[in-house]
């Protein structure tokens, strides 16, 4: 069998980076900027008011003073003629400063007149200005290349005018379970066939380790019709990665590998419990060539692949980390197989002295989904391992923070 190890790695080779992509900003958030963002347009545009007041000349417009409502600027106006001499305009905020004004006065400051206004308060030169440019020249760089999408980012990109910006998408993955026995859920079921789960369950898991899924449709145990669902999903040419589970075994009805042995998937055993039967390779259907990676079809064997040859070769082509590993002492006895890379679902148990350990939880079958449910950890036992007495020391993958502290 093969030492897992060798196959991450033979997983991890085929795994792309993240793709270069324009997409609009509202649709890039949390991804990463490609490219240095360059201000097209300067902001302000334009000179406009921080206050709803009145426009005038500071030299005019002393305490008590009171001049002729030239005009008002609401928001918006495009047509805004230069400030008669010994007159003012009413301003709103976001409005355009006309020319020949050097201040703003609040219309708290006056009596708020409509034709003739009084000023309370002598106003300085520049004051309540949001000169154009001042918070951003037209061809400087906004954001750097490498930062993240968020929020703020949409509203910059949108205030500069852009449809578009340039961000690395990462590795969009297809997943797809085979299997005449499933049904989705919602579909009465009959006799000999069971809920679809190993896909949803996949697609989320890739979802949380950063990267893009979609499920397709499952399909029955025919290989043609498995080749030809594939075919028409790749021709798009947007799919890294195809995941699948299910039909690798040796059964008699093992569509994947029926339909994949000779288009170059490897099929091969890996030394490992749950998800010996694995399987990787580069198949090229209708001129697309895509990475496949098929998985075990029992859903703990599914997860667990996922967790121990997927996730990492994802997280690695996006710059991230993977799953924390520590060390932790085992509460309880726990008998491995012997010549098996053994990964039992595990729960910590974390005091508050800190004195931390863990334990086996549920049974070892590759069946047993609810005790991966609430699992938080696993327990990562070298094929050589036998046994591990009450208290050993265990390599343990951290899947999610503990529920609680257990006194």
């Amino acid at each position: 069998m093969r030492p897992v190890e060798d196959h991450r790695a033979e997983v991890a080779a085929l795994v792309p980076g993240p793709r270069l992509v324009e997409l609009p900003p509202e649709q890039a958030l949390g991804l990463t900027l490609a490219r240095d963002l360059w201000a097209p347009i300067s902001l302000p545009p334009f000179t406009n008011s921080a206050m709803d007041g009145y426009a005038v000349r500071a030299a005019e417009a002393v305490a008590g003073a009171v001049l002729p409502v030239a005009y008002d600027v609401p928001a918006g106006r495009s047509d805004v003629p230069p400030l008669p001499t010994g007159a003012a305009c009413r301003i709103m905020t976001g409005a355009a400063v006309p020319d020949g004004a050097d201040a703003i006065v609040p219309v708290e400051q006056t009596d708020g007149g409509i034709e003739r206004v009084r000023i309370d308060t002598t106003p300085e030169p520049g004051r309540f200005f949001r000169a154009a440019g001042s918070d951003i020249a037209a061809g400087e760089i906004a954001l750097h290349a490498g930062e993240t999408v968020h929020a703020a980012t949409v509203g910059l990109a949108a205030a500069l005018g852009l449809t578009t910006i340039a961000v690395l998408r990462p590795p969009h993955i297809a997943v797809l379970s085979t299997g005449s026995e499933l049904v989705e859920p919602g579909t009465p079921l009959l006799p000999g066939q069971i809920y679809e789960s190993n896909a949803p369950m996949l697609a989320a898991a890739i979802r949380e380790a950063g990267a893009g899924a979609e499920v397709l449709r499952m399909v029955a145990d025919h290989p043609d019709d498995l080749l030809q669902r594939l075919a028409d999903r790749l021709a798009r040419g947007d799919i890294d990665v195809v995941v699948t589970t299910g039909g690798v075994s040796a059964g008699a009805y093992e569509v994947v590998k029926d339909a994949l042995t000779d288009r170059g998937v490897r099929f091969t055993k890996v030394a490992m419990q749950p998800g010996m039967p694995q399987g990787c390779g580069t198949v090229d259907l209708g001129g697309v060539s895509t990475p496949f990676v098929t998985f075990p079809g029992n859903p703990v064997s599914a997860m667990v692949s996922f967790e121990v040859f997927l996730r990492p070769a994802l997280r690695a082509v996006m710059g991230l980390p993977d799953r924390p590993r520590v060390r932790l002492p085992l509460e309880g006895e726990v008998q491995s197989t012997p010549g098996k890379r053994q990964y039992f679902r595990g729960c910590l148990i974390r005091t508050e002295d800190g004195t931390d350990s863990v334990s086996v939880h549920g049974g070892a079958s590759s069946h047993y989904l609810r005790w991966l449910a609430q699992a938080d950890c696993l327990l990562d036992v070298a094929p050589e391992v036998k046994h591990l007495a009450d208290g050993a020391s265990v390599d343990v993958i951290l899947l999610r923070q503990p529920k609680k502290e257990t006194p």
